[in-house]
């Protein structure tokens, strides 16, 4: 059941087109859910300019005013215990967050990362899977754990792989399923659809298969 109070806070670095995605669908009424804030490691971020233009509060926490990563951790947690949103979302983060971190959320936070994880985790994703002729590629929704995209996968979006792309023409199909199966992770988690045992997700209180290929759809 969808609890209409639900609120989810937004971590970016960059251009926030996922970002714009989660807009669009609480604009439309797809995804019934408030982002509370939009939170930038980066002063100047596009991001915060789409959360101000959507009316939705703006915060930066600059990376490079602090001495340390884990003091700069230090602040971004007690940022989002003030805030206290349901589930932290993060869109085009650009840190990596630290043991200590993890240590003082407890809050579920969800990333998306672009490749079929557990395939290609880490940085250039695109140009890796060209490289090795894959037939497919495309996204995942996954928890965030101290592993860096190693925790359990909510949702995969496919594209095919064609033998002229490259690493921007793939991206370019990619961040179409990103815009596409993004809102619908936040939507199953809003609804408590979504639970986690022996390691995987389940949604509606079923294992839906391991795949690369096909993308579970609500009913």
């Amino acid at each position: 059941m969808q609890d209409p109070n639900f609120s989810i806070v937004v971590l970016v670095s960059g251009g926030g087109t996922n970002l714009q995605a989660m807009i669009d669908a609480v604009a439309s009424g797809e995804l019934p859910v408030t982002i509370q804030a939009v939170i930038s490691n980066v002063e100047g971020a596009y991001a915060l300019e789409r959360a101000a233009s959507a009316g939705i509060e703006q915060r930066v926490i600059n990376h490079r005013e602090f001495p340390t990563r884990e003091a700069f951790d230090a602040e971004l947690a007690s940022t989002l215990q003030q805030l206290s949103p349901d589930l932290i979302v993060l869109a085009g983060f650009m840190r990596i967050l630290s043991d200590s971190f993890f240590q003082q959320i407890n809050t579920p936070m969800i990333n998306i990362h672009p490749s079929l994880l557990p395939a290609y985790p880490g940085l250039n994703t695109h140009a890796r899977a060209i490289a090795d002729r894959a037939s497919h590629h495309g996204a995942s929704v996954h928890f965030v754990t101290p592993e860096l995209d190693a925790g359990p996968v909510i949702v995969r979006g496919a594209v095919p792989v064609h033998g002229d792309d490259t690493p921007e023409s793939l991206q370019a199909r990619v961040h179409q399923e990103e815009y596409r199966i993004y809102p619908l992770a936040i939507r199953w988690f809003a609804e408590r659809r979504l639970s986690i045992v022996d390691g995987r997700v389940l949604v509606d209180n079923e294992i839906r298969p391991e795949q690369g290929l096909d993308t579970p759809q609500p009913d």
